[in-house]
């Protein structure tokens, strides 16, 4: 898929994408860009760390539509910034706090699921 600056989704669409990753993914990733090709700094060491400790989890390129998943996002876990982790449901954190849990040696705990 080819990042196109002038489309993007409807708010609904977005918020319908986002609440079923976080629902039916144990541990899914809110990125810029894909695994592939990360589009960020940030992205791209969020990926690095989780992919450090599991090998399978999803990822949602917001690139499409970004502010409406940064909308959407933040009704999850009240932040706007990109990249975000879930686990289980729950927000842990951009890729800051997940390399602050991997220098704590708490990461790989954290993105153990039940």
């Amino acid at each position: 898929m080819t990042f196109q600056p002038d489309s993007s989704l409807e708010q609904e669409e977005v918020d319908e994408i986002v609440a079923g990753a976080i629902e039916t993914n144990e541990v899914v990733l809110f990125m810029k860009g894909t695994e592939l090709m990360p589009q960020c700094g940030y992205s791209q060491r969020a990926l690095e760390l989780i992919g450090n400790h599991r090998t399978e989890y999803e990822t949602v390129d917001v690139l499409e539509s970004l502010d409406e998943y940064r909308t959407a996002l933040a009704e999850h876990s009240g932040w706007e910034t990109i990249p975000q982790t879930f686990v289980d449901g729950e927000f842990v954190g951009g890729s800051d706090v997940l390399a602050e849990l991997e220098d704590r040696g708490e990461l790989a705990e954290t993105l153990e699921t039940s």
